[in-house]
């Protein structure tokens, strides 16, 4: 997956957000609660067997 900056980005605007101290990092997703009961982070997608007793498990 290409990341290509859309022609609005103005690129002055950029570099004044990184002067004045700000910074660009990548975030971190939290894990799906498992009262959801998602497989596979699928919407729709029921644990299996296995799944369950890996999750009771811990």
């Amino acid at each position: 997956m290409k990341h290509v900056p859309k022609e609005t980005t103005d690129d002055a605007l950029i570099q004044e957000y990184l002067d004045k101290g700000g910074k660009v990092s990548v975030g971190k997703t939290k894990p799906a609660k498992p009262e959801l009961g998602l497989s596979k982070n699928v919407w729709n997608n029921k644990l299996t067997k296995e799944e369950k007793a890996a999750r009771d498990k811990k």
